[in-house]
């Protein structure tokens, strides 16, 4: 996931072990103290705090959580600052999907620690996670974009979930007259990632891809942006702006636009799995009002699609503690734990297995019905363009940002877009 900036990197809480012990693993001979670094949005930082208390309780170690920018961007520059320096302040760290061609040479192998436990996660992942034949992160979830509704009102309004986004453009606007009729000036159609950051590359992915676009870069490297399904999906985007998506939603990140639909003032939103626990918490005025679909297709030759996302823990070559540091993440991305992270939090599991399970599924329905979409998603081209890829991202979600600020057409946006990846691809990936 990505999500708006945070501050500085900060120390925010500090785990005592309660008890003296060998680790799980039986890596650990004695208590030492490690960190942590986690993100912090919505639940995520309780959720990571207790997983390392109860972790902390059986090995004896004492572990440090260090709070990090919660936009990718912002992130990846930092984590690239400290690891360039060579510093042990940070022994685990939680890693975006996209980063282990970028972050790779700074991670120890896992694979003496992980016992075999890889052949349980999503292979597809695994491979992403493995870079010159090193598994430097394990997988702790994983996310595919999908769309949220607001069931009650879809009701009311004798709609159905949108198939296309055509259809979903035409219920938004339907939907939002008519809650505007009823006095909720503030209510919208759609809200999504529209600011200029990684986010807005995931959601404008999707647009592309599900009007059969392809995927800015194809696998063997050839840049394919600029193609008129691309140029329609943009302008199809475009469209939205003012009309059944507001203005600020220019600037609005994962939570940004959670905020509004959370608080009942837009029909549908994209966004990733971890809303569904929030939204139908016991403080939210919508709580057991959402559905949860794929992604619309791109008119019915399209197809339904949602980006891969998901989030990764590597251990620093720089630890003092490796092998502590790597039970701390056996331990973090085990069986047991992403099941209670699933069931409490809507966290994706990376174990197949547990999409089958019963008690997720009870808690998560779309796991279920939505495998499909989390196990095919569509992937950034990260991999192929290596260390070079935030550049491509950074191009791409800028061309997009003008496109939906009405700077510039999306035709003459990915012939330019076109140009400056030729430039960044000009010594090769």
């Amino acid at each position: 996931m990505s999500f708006h900036a945070s501050g500085r990197l900060v120390t925010t809480m500090s785990i005592s072990a309660l008890a003296l012990g060998l680790s799980l693993t039986g890596f650990v001979a004695k208590a030492a103290e490690i960190s942590i670094s986690c993100g912090a949005v919505g639940a995520e930082l309780e959720f990571c705090k207790q997983g390392v208390e109860a972790w902390s309780k059986k090995t004896g170690n004492t572990v440090k959580i260090v709070s990090t920018p919660n936009e990718t961007t912002e992130r990846l520059a930092l984590y690239q600052q400290i690891l360039a320096s060579g510093t042990s302040d940070i022994d685990v760290f939680q890693i975006d999907v996209i980063w282990p061609g970028i972050l790779g040479n700074h991670f120890i192998d896992l694979k003496p620690y992980s016992k075999g436990a890889e052949a349980d996660h999503f292979k597809p992942i695994i491979d992403n996670n493995t870079v010159g034949g090193r598994l430097v992160a394990i997988p702790w979830f994983t996310d595919a974009g999908v769309l949220f509704y607001r069931k009650d009102l879809l009701e009311k309004y004798g709609a159905s979930a949108p198939a296309t986004w055509q259809e979903l453009t035409a219920t938004a606007a339907k939907v939002q007259e008519g809650e505007r009729k009823a006095g909720n000036d503030k209510f919208w159609g759609y809200v999504f990632q529209g600011k200029a950051y990684e986010g807005l590359s995931c959601d404008a992915l999707e647009w592309i891809d599900s009007y059969g676009g392809g995927a800015i870069v194809d696998d063997k490297g050839g840049i394919t942006v600029n193609n008129p399904k691309a140029a329609a999906a943009l302008t199809m985007a475009a469209s939205w702006i003012g009309k059944i998506s507001p203005d600020g939603v220019l600037n609005y990140a994962e939570e940004d636009a959670r905020g509004v639909f959370q608080s009942g003032n837009a029909a549908f939103m994209r966004n990733w799995p971890y809303a569904w626990a929030l939204g139908n918490g016991a403080d939210s005025p919508i709580k057991g009002k959402i559905g949860v679909v794929a992604l619309p297709k791109g008119g019915d030759a399209g197809k339904n699609t949602g980006t891969l996302g998901g989030w990764e823990l590597a251990v620093s070559k720089y630890s003092k503690h490796p092998e502590v540091a790597a039970d701390l993440v056996m331990y973090l991305t085990s069986r047991d734990e992403q099941k209670r992270r699933a069931i409490e939090g809507s966290y994706n599991p990376t174990i197949a297995a547990l999409y089958q399970d019963k008690d997720v599924l009870s808690a998560v329905p779309f796991f279920g019905s939505l495998y499909a979409t989390f196990t095919n998603a569509v992937a950034r081209p990260s991999k192929v363009t290596g260390s070079n890829y935030n550049k491509v991202s950074s191009a791409f979600w800028n061309a997009v940002h003008d496109v939906l600020s009405a700077k510039t057409k999306p035709e003459a946006a990915l012939v330019s877009l076109d140009s400056e990846l030729k430039k960044i691809k000009r010594s090769g990936w």
